[in-house]
């Protein structure tokens, strides 16, 4: 599921970098906020009644949390940003303990008089910092939502600035992201078993007690908190890529205090680790696919005269690095596992496949600068070194949620089932199986049925040809939801609200804004 909303929204700087200026064109909607129109049922306003219970905790010994008082101060650097932060308690089956602080980033609604009440925004990940999404919300988000909403993004626990998750040096976590992700010798295969457990130990080791509490199911705990602190009767909502799983735990959790929940690039929550590394390996397969099926088409493809000569040259190219890496102009080499990040991030948006274009031709050339690049920003890593640690915490997270690893030995009997979905990467799919090996942490969350009964009508946005949340996850996690309504994208790349197609974004502005819901199986 990366990389995360914001990882796009960078891909923009740089794009600007390599190719020169790139224009974003986006679609004014006129609308107000009020009583509902439209084609659908009416989602409740997000402010309005002030429930006199909505500040009440679910237990007793939660209330210190739901009391406070958010002291918003304005943020360092350039912007009308304000920044607080929020207490909760690290162990929820123990509140009286330790408690640790989430950092939340607001950016006020443009209108005051027009204000309808706060917009709570997770970009993915898992391990994405929050409170970057809602500084970058006059990107992510159209105008006439910023007209209304207070953005205010959150560093979930272990991400960020909220307590965040520590793996390795960045030294080391350098050498990691380069490894080969598809060994084809015993060596190799040895090597990044070894690599995956010191690195996943690590973050057990170099985290403390906050590696046992990263779960998703915290998190959406921590959600509840901070709806009340805002001083919100029910939780209004955009969640991207993993956010759509923190959203739907929230509905499960607190299915009465879902107000407007939008879920974009949805997550089917019942898959287990492998058949999740399956449909992701079939969506960049797809995303690929149609990548070079484009370059055909345009006539000329410095890839070759087809979809699969294209995917062979590239298939060749991470076959030559694995055994001569390529400078950078930076002076650090590019080597199969970066090589792999540079290729499928900016898959991510289709808005960006001419600059994969052009790392492509650099590298044919020997020059590994512009797929290093666009590792960089997948790994979220400045010239400086990184600038969060979500590349950690996302490791943290999933094996709190799912601890699944498959031996090494056992790994090559799903190489048939990996080719079959994905002839070009399906084998580093199948490597990553290894996942949590070495991760000893044990979440004590119970394991949840997430059905959201009784929640208020949520939105859920998929997009048929999405490379990391396939289209058929989206479609099951509607059906999964009890009140689950779902929107279709027809098109390519990631998550599907403001991307370009002007009919998505006028549900969502009119379901956000207005409360419309749309009829169910709308497609756009």
């Amino acid at each position: 599921m990366r990389p995360t909303t914001v990882r796009v929204i960078v891909l923009i700087t740089v794009a600007a970098l390599v190719l020169g200026t790139i224009g974003v064109t986006i679609s004014a909607l006129t609308s107000g906020s009020g009583s509902s129109s439209g084609d659908g049922e009416w989602s409740p306003a997000p402010t309005g009644t002030a429930d006199p219970g909505a500040a009440e905790a679910p237990a007793a010994n939660l209330q210190e949390f739901y009391d406070q008082t958010i002291d918003w101060e304005r943020c360092s650097g350039e912007g009308d940003f304000e920044c607080a932060r929020v207490e909760v308690p690290l162990d929820y089956a123990d509140p009286g303990a330790e408690s640790i602080e989430l950092a939340l980033l607001r950016d006020p609604a443009s209108d005051p008089e027009a204000r309808i009440g706060s917009l709570l925004v997770n970009p993915g990940g898992p391990g994405a910092p929050g409170t970057a999404y809602a500084e970058q919300a006059a990107a992510a988000f159209r105008p006439e939502l910023t007209r209304v909403y207070d953005v205010v993004g959150f560093d979930p626990r272990g991400t960020g600035s909220s307590s965040p998750i520590d793996c390795v040096p960045d030294a080391a976590l350098d050498r990691y992201l380069a490894l080969d992700p598809a060994p084809d010798s015993g060596a190799e295969a040895d090597d990044l078993l070894f690599q995956v457990r010191a690195f996943n130990r690590g973050c057990v080791e170099r985290s403390g007690d906050v590696a046992t509490h990263v779960s998703t199911a915290e998190a959406a705990r921590d959600l509840d908190i901070l709806r009340a602190v805002l001083g919100e009767d029910t939780l209004t909502y955009f969640g991207a890529s993993y956010g759509t799983q923190l959203g739907a735990t929230y509905a499960e959790l607190f299915p009465d205090r879902v107000g407007r929940m939008v879920l974009d690039g949805g997550v089917d929550v019942t898959l287990d680790a492998r058949e999740s590394s399956l449909g992701q390996a079939r969506g960049f397969e797809t995303a690929l696919r149609a990548y070079v099926q484009n370059c055909v088409d345009a006539g000329d493809c410095f890839l070759g005269d087809s979809v699969d000569a294209g995917l062979k040259r590239i298939s060749e190219l991470l076959d030559d690095l694995d055994r001569k890496p390529l400078p950078t102009r930076d002076g650090r080499k590019l080597e199969p596992g970066t090589a792999f990040l540079g290729i499928v991030t900016p898959l991510y948006s289709r808005q960006y496949w001419s600059l994969l274009d052009e790392a492509l031709k650099g590298a044919f050339e020997g020059d590994g600068t512009v797929l290093m690049l666009l590792a960089d920003t997948y790994a979220s890593r400045g010239p400086d070194g990184y600038l969060d640690n979500s590349t950690e915490a996302i490791v943290a997270v999933r094996c709190l949620d799912d601890p699944a690893s498959v031996p090494l030995k056992r790994i090559p009997d799903e190489f048939a089932a990996f080719d079959e979905a994905a002839p070009t990467f399906g084998r580093v799919f199948a490597w990553g199986l290894l996942g949590c090996v070495g991760y000893d942490a044990r979440s004590q969350e119970a394991e949840l049925d997430i059905r959201g009964e009784g929640a208020a009508p949520i939105l859920v946005i998929g997009t048929t040809r999405d490379p990391a949340t396939p289209y058929e996850w989206s479609v099951a996690l509607a059906d999964q939801l009890e009140s689950g309504v779902l929107l279709t994208r027809e098109g390519d790349g990631h998550t599907g609200y403001n991307v370009g197609n002007e009919c998505v974004d006028e549900v969502v502005d009119a379901y956000l804004i207005d409360g419309t819901v749309p009829e169910e199986g709308r497609r756009c």
